[in-house]
């Protein structure tokens, strides 16, 4: 009888008991992985003998380490940095490491998730600072294992070995291979205290430059993507999204879309009334069912569907005007006063400059280059998923909802995430599938198309900005007020009202801490737009208002944009900003100096080019943006970007590079083009035709980024590099143009106005 090659990789339950029993109890690494939808079972994982040191170690009788990294890698090089921190504290040969993503990792806890993995979120920036300390102790303990068991083999003490590229050596020189400790290092009973992690001076992976371990599979197109993923019986399921997410279906004949060849069945979804944006399907929509992919989409192109409107009828310039009318109200009282230092009242009275300035900024989507999509498998006792999540213990709370099983039925594979951006934070996507599969009592694989993932996506909130302030006669900035309105992305998802703001401005972001009378206040605005995480988000859109507001301070005061910088940062200090958060003035200023020398700053005022320049702070990171820009006719082209970050203690210098310069090409061509209209609640853009990422010839040849040494416990830098890259381009523009750019985005304001 002849195999398929679903039944071909498809490991037997012997094959999988084999396993387990080798691994004395430990977690096995993969399994979640080859059980989802009879996923493929990564080759690492297909060998003979294989021993488990720990949750996230694996070790074959030849000395490979198998490695599993928890966090989703979304294109922010996880796979490779949590798997540095692991090798390093095991003292691996990396040359003989692979890595495979763990998936969910969830047990059932008296009827209650236990999550395995601890955390297992990307894109929040916070993947290596949560991975830092029980990582390298996962690494350490997974060494000790290895060194006890060659120590009982000796009969010598452990202290008086060492372990080195893979191997345990005895003091006499003899070197024991990992492969042949294996099996009796994972028989060893784990200690009850944690072991001691290494000294920064024994590191040997850490610091040093890796690429990313995925980078030949991507380049060379065999990287697999959840919407590479396939089942042989699944149908196929793309979607038509009513447009007003309070609406619903008017009209609907299916007798054209069933007559194509391949479909089988259509379905009508709604949302899930009291469950929070983003649990559930976000608007009412119809589904069409086939065999493949094209029958699918023949069939929605055939269905007769006419949607009836929501009770909603609004529009970005209709938006837009109720922002600006609340900034500029003065009796308007805030929704949240966000931060409020000293006495920005007086101060401004006895001031003897002001300056003030509006900043607009539009409605942005995610645009992922992998659209939405689920592959799911619902049976009455079993759940398996593959979804791009960014977050499979969130997808697990929806499947969970949904089917009522009991924790640990529930498996979930993460592969490769083609781009996340916070669309990935939300699972509505999740929910559809898992409806779908249990209403057809088949596998359903989900599948957006670039239309409905554009006019269905949780979008970035279109904001205004007024800032006024004041300084006295030494220059120096004595007061500061903010006034930002904006509608909350965390509205209706179960965030207390006086937390909504969080989404949208920070209360410690510059230049809080530098002036002693600052005021910050936001005014919330409702929108039936559905909006939702967004990289960078709060820090992206208010550094574009901040930091092109100094540098109008600056033009004010007739002085170089950087000397102005400089002065309002200070003398080297920590300043205490609040809530255990500190300000450390001396990395802040350092990152601005090497950005400027970098790109010559002082020739800012004799060179024919625009110099523009930004900094800023996240978590205990800093970051600094330079920019040259020139102007030929009307064609504006980014000459230079030089990009400074200190993240303290670096794991993959070349992935923090590369992280550093796919945000900066990020953030600027979001600033150069991207905007996101509607008009009766409908969104207008639907194709990158309509929401044109930046061309090859728009952006700079080459980002050049200075990554700053240091000895902190790493912070993260998945979005470090967004907020700076649009306030030092728009500033450089002013210099070559002498024109203000306050609306993103840059080009076509910047068009209008020369």
């Amino acid at each position: 009888m002849s195999m398929d090659r679903d039944d071909a990789m498809r490991p037997s339950r012997r094959r999988f008991l084999q396993v387990l029993a080798g691994t004395a109890g430990a977690l096995v690494v993969g399994i979640p992985f080859a059980d989802a939808v009879d996923a493929p079972v990564p080759a690492a994982l297909t060998g003979d003998t294989l021993y488990g040191l720990g949750a996230y170690v694996r070790i074959d009788a030849d000395g490979n380490v198998i490695i599993g990294v928890r966090d989703p890698d979304t294109g922010t090089g996880t796979s490779t940095s949590l798997s540095r921190i692991i090798a390093d504290e095991l003292d691996a040969d990396w040359n003989r490491v692979s890595t495979v993503p763990l998936g969910l990792g969830v047990d059932d806890d008296n009827g209650k998730p236990r999550f395995v993995y601890g955390h297992q979120t990307s894109g929040l920036g916070d993947s290596i600072p949560a991975a830092w300390a029980d990582l390298r102790e996962a690494g350490a303990l997974a060494r000790w294992l290895l060194l006890q068991a060659a120590a009982r083999r000796l009969g010598a003490p452990a202290d008086q070995l060492r372990c080195d590229a893979g191997n345990v050596v005895a003091p006499d020189g003899r070197r024991f291979g990992y492969g042949t400790l294996a099996e009796a290092a994972s028989k060893i009973a784990p200690p009850d205290t944690p072991v001691p992690v290494k000294s920064p001076d024994r590191y040997t992976l850490i610091g040093q430059p890796a690429g990313d371990i995925d980078a030949r599979a991507i380049v060379t197109g065999q990287a697999v993507y959840a919407l590479d993923s396939y089942v042989g019986d699944a149908l196929v399921a793309v979607l038509s999204h009513c447009p007003w997410p309070d609406g619903g279906v008017d009209s609907l004949d299916t007798a054209d879309a069933l007559a194509v060849k391949g479909v089988v069945k259509v379905v009508q979804l709604k949302p899930e009334p009291g469950v929070p944006l983003g649990q559930t399907v976000r608007a009412p929509a119809v589904a069409v069912l086939a065999e493949n992919t094209w029958a699918a989409l023949q069939g929605r192109a055939r269905l007769k569907l006419q949607w009836k409107p929501g009770s909603q009828n609004e529009s970005s310039a209709w938006f837009e005007q109720q922002a600006t009318d609340l900034v500029n109200d003065k009796n308007a009282a805030p929704t949240a006063r966000v931060r409020d230092d000293g006495d920005v009242d007086t101060a401004a009275r006895k001031a003897a400059r002001h300056v003030e300035a509006t900043y607009v900024q539009p409605w942005l989507a995610h645009a992922t280059p992998e659209p939405m999509n689920c592959l799911a498998r619902i049976d009455k006792d079993h759940a398996s998923l593959v979804v791009p999540t960014q977050s499979p213990q969130q997808a697990w709370q929806v499947v969970q909802r949904l089917t009522g099983l009991p924790p640990a039925q529930i498996a979930i594979s993460v592969p490769r995430v083609g781009g996340g951006y916070g669309r990935r934070l939300d699972h509505d996507y999740v929910a559809e599938a898992v409806m779908l599969a249990k209403q057809v009592e088949r596998p359903v694989k989900l599948m957006w198309t670039r239309d409905e993932d554009l006019a269905q996506d949780f979008y970035r909130s279109a904001s205004i900005h007024k800032f006024s302030a004041t300084l006295d006669g030494k220059r120096q900035v004595v007061s500061w007020n903010q006034r930002m309105a904006s509608a909350s992305a965390l509205a209706q998802r179960g965030v207390p009202d006086n937390r909504l703001w969080t989404s949208e401005v920070d209360a410690h972001q510059l230049p809080a801490g530098l002036v002693p009378n600052l005021r910050s206040d936001w005014y919330a605005l409702p929108s039936a737009m559905p909006r939702g995480p967004a990289r960078g988000m709060p820090h992206t859109g208010n550094a574009f208002a901040v930091e092109s507001f100094v540098d109008e301070i600056a033009h004010a005061l007739k002085e170089d944009p950087l000397v102005t910088r400089l002065r309002l940062i200070g003398e080297p200090r920590v300043v205490p900003l609040g809530d255990g958060r500190t300000l450390d003035t001396g990395r802040l200023a350092n990152v601005l100096k090497l950005v400027a020398d970098r790109i010559e700053w002082k020739n800012w005022l004799r060179t024919v080019n625009g110099l523009g320049i930004a900094c800023w702070h996240i978590g205990g990171a800093y970051v600094a943006h330079a920019v040259e820009a020139s102007l030929q006719g009307e064609r504006l082209n980014i000459e230079r970007v030089v990009c400074a970050v200190d993240v303290g203690r670096v794991i993959n210098p070349t992935g923090l590079e590369g992280q550093v310069a796919g945000a900066t090409l990020d953030a600027l061509s979001t600033t150069l083009n991207l905007s996101l209209s509607y008009k009766d609640s409908q969104v207008q853009q639907h194709n990158w035709k309509d929401y044109p990422l930046a061309s090859m010839a728009q952006l700079p040849d080459t980002c050049e980024v200075i990554v700053v040494p240091g000895d902190r416990d790493p912070t993260g830098a998945s979005f470090l590099a967004m907020p700076t890259a649009a306030p030092a381009l728009a500033n450089a523009v002013f210099r070559v143009s002498a024109v203000r750019v306050r609306r993103l985005p840059l080009l076509k304001e910047m068009l209008r106005m020369l």
